[in-house]
């Protein structure tokens, strides 16, 4: 494994702990601050996925997530020149839903002058949850076969362009609270058993499909899916709290695209502040978008 280089991002990527543990050396999670009932603390660090449902199910208040700040990319960036790294990739949650990308730019620009050799290229993730985590983790098996840090940024920036997360809202109670994911905060139907299919990508949330009942709208999901995904990519889903219509959702898709999903985890504390703990989401490789990031 290449000691001088480090990929960074933040703990929004849902990427498991198994997982970081593995690449232990090369990737650096950044934990998210999150505060409910005026308590503070660091996601994966000081509260689990399983503890924070049982929060928000047994709470009315929706918790808040802070932005990962300037001072601590600085911090980090320090930390890791001094420990003989020269390269660092820092790729983030989806800069229209958090200033941490932002942050990680100023960053780089204030250690410049400090640290001249030391390399950071900052990526907007585009997406949530495993829409960037699953990148990353292909991005370290990438690195540890020896493919440059060009090389490495140019796949997951590709990766940014085409991503589209298809989200399943069984219970928008937690979504029309924050506010955060504009379509479940504007759909209009509950009353009437209808669910959502939400589109979200850059700054986008849109409703693409809407059925009664939890079946039919798993049955649109799948259609959807299968016909906006380019064919034999990989794709990963993110649950919750329904393991039933979790297991029938991805058995369904398995069988219409013809493989399972590459990834299959928990949906994490920052992306469940939003989404609540009753949902599941599936992310695939979609037709390319611009190239651009949210500079």
């Amino acid at each position: 494994m290449n000691e001088t280089i480090r990929i960074i991002t933040d703990s929004g990527c849902d990427i498991s702990a198994e997982a970081e543990k593995e690449w232990k050396g090369l990737l650096e999670v950044m934990p998210f601050a999150v505060t409910i009932n005026g308590e503070t603390r660091l996601d994966r660090v000081e509260i689990d996925d399983d503890e924070f449902y049982k929060i928000l199910k047994e709470n009315d208040e929706i918790p808040k997530h802070s932005q990962i700040t300037q001072i601590q990319f600085e911090d980090k960036f320090r930390e890791l020149y001094r420990q003989g790294v020269r390269a660092v990739i820092v790729d983030v949650i989806n800069a229209h839903g958090s200033q941490t990308y932002s942050q990680a730019k100023i960053a780089a620009e204030n250690v410049k002058d400090d640290l001249p050799d030391l390399d950071v290229r900052v990526i907007d993730g585009r997406n949530y949850s495993l829409g960037y985590g699953y990148p990353i983790l292909e991005a370290c098996k990438k690195i540890s076969e020896g493919q440059s840090v060009d090389s490495v940024v140019s796949y997951l920036e590709d990766w940014a362009s085409h991503v589209e997360a298809y989200l399943i809202g069984f219970d928008l109670r937690h979504m029309k609270k924050s506010g955060r994911i504009s379509a479940a905060a504007s759909f209009l139907g509950e009353l009437m058993g209808l669910k959502p299919l939400i589109v979200l990508y850059d700054g986008i949330t849109e409703v693409v499909k809407k059925a009664r009942g939890e079946k039919a709208v798993i049955d649109a999901a799948v259609e959807t899916v299968a016909s906006k995904m380019i064919p034999k990519t990989p794709y990963s889903v993110i649950t919750t709290t329904k393991p039933e219509q979790e297991k029938e959702f991805i058995d369904k898709l398995t069988k219409k695209i013809g493989y399972p999903p590459t990834m299959v985890e928990k949906m994490g504390v920052v992306v469940s502040c939003n989404a609540g703990p009753q949902s599941v989401a599936v992310f695939i490789r979609g037709q390319e978008r611009d190239k651009a990031s949210a500079d």
